[in-house]
């Protein structure tokens, strides 16, 4: 079973790479694919925060905003509510599809229970995961992935030619 994680700096792509093979699996080969995905809010080119969206549904949410509630990490509030109702409950639908997609597993993400519990029961499935791994995170779930995934480093250099090259590792697995 075939466990790849992305990682690299803020902003060099790591998300856009994950989308890339996602959006060509699902179109090449018919896969279901479950999970969530993230993306930046942005405002007069400023970022102000990041949605969550379960890929199997469409349903979009808050992840995080420079303004509201919640724990905070850097100047963003963690909008739990939102990462418990779309994207751990997107990661405990996923088990039933080809391919899980986490777009992240990082510091915002790791501040709910639900969620951390949810990417466990992901892990503990038998099912090909593609996820986004924060760079330096610590947590025990993110040094649990470092250990049991292939991770690739996305910088500018390979950021154009990684998603093909995920792409052919599912293939061969198929």
């Amino acid at each position: 079973m075939l466990r790849i994680a992305v990682t690299g700096s803020p902003g060099i792509g790591k998300s856009t790479v994950v989308a890339k093979v996602a959006e060509k699996l699902a179109d090449q080969s018919g896969l279901k694919i479950g999970g969530i995905q993230t993306a930046e809010i942005r405002n007069e080119g400023e970022r102000e925060g990041f949605s969550i969206k379960d890929l199997a549904t469409g349903k979009t949410g808050l992840l995080a905003s420079i303004r509201g509630k919640g724990p905070r990490v850097g100047k963003y509030h963690v909008n739990l509510k939102d990462l418990e109702r779309i994207g751990a409950n997107a990661l405990r639908n996923a088990l039933d599809c080809d391919l899980i997609v986490i777009d992240e597993v990082g510091p915002m993400e790791l501040k709910s229970e639900a969620f951390v519990s949810a990417v466990e029961a992901v892990l503990e499935s038998n099912k090909p995961v593609l996820a986004v791994l924060h760079r330096s995170s610590s947590h025990q779930l993110a040094q649990r992935m470092r250990k049991e995934f292939e991770v690739f480093t996305v910088d500018e250099e390979n950021r154009d030619e990684l998603p093909e090259k995920i792409i052919n590792r599912f293939m061969e697995m198929r």
